[in-house]
């Protein structure tokens, strides 16, 4: 039997399969596009440039998917329902970012299994950032 020795091949990432820190930046700059004229999400963004926040949400999602640990290296622990604290995430909130999230989703042309992968953790990550029921 022609056995492959264990740990001899090394399993991609997430982040690797899906293209790495340049579909993570496309993802995060089209849902941005959306953000910038949402009259719902936009207030929620007290920085009048929206760069920093892309630049945030994109680390984020790189370390979470398998890429480098800059946003824990720059910014600790991700702490997302602290960080959300301040703003009154309710269900309409919760719509307007999966909505736009989703558009920015669909933008990337993933293969059916990252793009259902993916999905199912913005929706959870969205439904975890709810605060308030109004």
């Amino acid at each position: 039997m022609n056995e492959i020795p264990r740990g001899t091949l090394q399993e991609q990432t997430f982040y690797e399969q899906v293209g790495g820190e340049e579909t993570f930046r496309r993802l995060v700059h089209l849902f941005y596009q959306g953000v910038a004229d949402d009259p719902l999400l936009r207030p929620m963004y007290p920085e009048e440039d929206l760069g920093p926040a892309e630049e945030r949400l994109t680390l984020f999602l790189i370390q979470y998917w398998g890429g480098p640990r800059t946003y824990s290296d720059n910014r600790g622990h991700p702490r997302l329902r602290m960080r959300h604290a301040p703003f009154a995430v309710d269900r309409a909130a919760h719509d307007a970012w999966l909505k736009h999230m989703r558009a920015a989703v669909d933008g990337l042309g993933l293969a059916p299994e990252h793009e259902r992968q993916l999905w199912d953790y913005l929706v959870y990550a969205a439904a975890s950032m709810v605060n308030t029921a109004e």
